[in-house]
């Protein structure tokens, strides 16, 4: 028998599993093919004129930061997308005078962009084989910083839903704060190629440490130290997931 706690997580793990495959070609299909051109035109065209960084390939190189541009991505948009259409819809207030505990409500949301931020990940690193020959060193630090990352940003994802009062307002935070940070996040690049400043400045990009992680994960190297990168992904989760509770029990973006 199952403890009833659970219940209302399952239905909504279930709920959000059920949206991201009823409309994959939305919610799967776009960053997959996205990602094969970032790989053909970086990593084959221009990446083939680059020299190699930290004894790999341009090629290499990219790919533990695409497939981590993918799931940052897909695990944000994922959440802001369904809670707030469930917020727009007025269907999240059943929801929430339900006697389901807050936590459990963003666990459930969670679920769904760390589901379809893993699955994007994993379809793209697939695709990466077919361009360059990549292994992964630590199978388990790799898939460590992936999940960890996901839910960081389905949490944020969640926190920008709930401010948000339109739709323009749910294309307000990718557009002009999670894709200036990933693209300078060390995706394509390494920051040790900066000068001394901007490596300075960097360090501020909390997605420079999710990237150099995940990357030390395939490689065994990476830009900063391994360890440093884990306590600042694992800060940002239980930081962002205990506001995301806080904003539910206060009712910000939802009591009127």
């Amino acid at each position: 028998m199952k403890a009833p706690i659970f219940i209302p997580l399952q239905t909504l793990v279930r709920k959000e599993s059920d949206r991201i495959f009823r409309i994959w070609t939305q919610s799967l299909l776009p960053s997959v093919v996205t990602t094969s051109l970032y790989f053909l035109i970086f990593g084959g065209f221009i990446g083939s004129q680059i020299q190699d960084i930290d004894g790999v390939s341009y090629m290499q190189f990219i790919v533990p930061g695409l497939v981590m541009m993918a799931i940052i991505t897909n695990s944000f948009m994922n959440v802001v997308s369904s809670f707030f259409g469930n917020k727009f819809q007025r269907s999240i207030e059943e929801l929430l005078v339900s006697p389901t505990p807050n936590w459990v409500i963003v666990l459930g949301y969670a679920s769904g962009g760390l589901i379809r931020g893993l699955l994007v990940g994993l379809f793209v690193y697939l695709i990466a084989g077919a361009f360059t020959d990549i292994s992964i060193d630590n199978i388990l630090l790799t898939g460590g910083f992936a999940v960890l990352t996901s839910l960081a940003f389905s949490f944020a994802g969640l926190m920008n839903a709930v401010f948000a009062k339109k739709f323009d307002h749910v294309s307000i935070v990718p557009t002009f704060v999670l894709t200036p940070l990933t693209y300078l996040g060390g995706v394509f690049y390494s920051i040790d190629s900066l000068p001394e400043v901007w490596q300075n400045v960097s360090r501020f990009n909390p997605i420079l440490y999710m990237v150099s992680g995940f990357r030390y994960g395939f490689f065994g190297t990476s830009e900063v130290p391994v360890l440093i990168s884990f306590a600042v992904v694992i800060s940002f989760v239980i930081i962002l997931g205990v506001i995301d509770i806080v904003l539910l029990n206060k009712g910000v973006g939802i009591r009127s």
